[in-house]
């Protein structure tokens, strides 16, 4: 699944514009590694976004096309 979807479907950000326009700034990295947009990601990829004020770390669970509100929380977990 592209980076910018997961991000969208995950609710992590809230729309894929959105998600697009910080991979291509530089603010998102995968594994280690600046990400663009349509970068594939796989279960057990850890992500790195980073805020203005702070920074979200994640690894990968789960991948899906669509989820409810209630389980989108379900395909990720933050490291601290």
């Amino acid at each position: 699944m592209r980076l910018d979807k997961f991000l969208k479907v995950s609710r992590i950000l809230k729309r894929r514009t959105v998600a697009q326009e910080a991979a291509a700034a530089g603010k998102i990295a995968v594994n280690g590694k600046e990400a663009k947009p349509s970068h594939r990601l796989k279960v057990g990829d850890v992500v790195e976004i980073t805020f203005a004020a702070s920074t979200l770390k994640f690894r990968v669970l789960e991948l899906k096309e669509t989820v409810k509100k209630d389980e989108a929380q379900n395909l990720y977990e933050v490291i601290l």
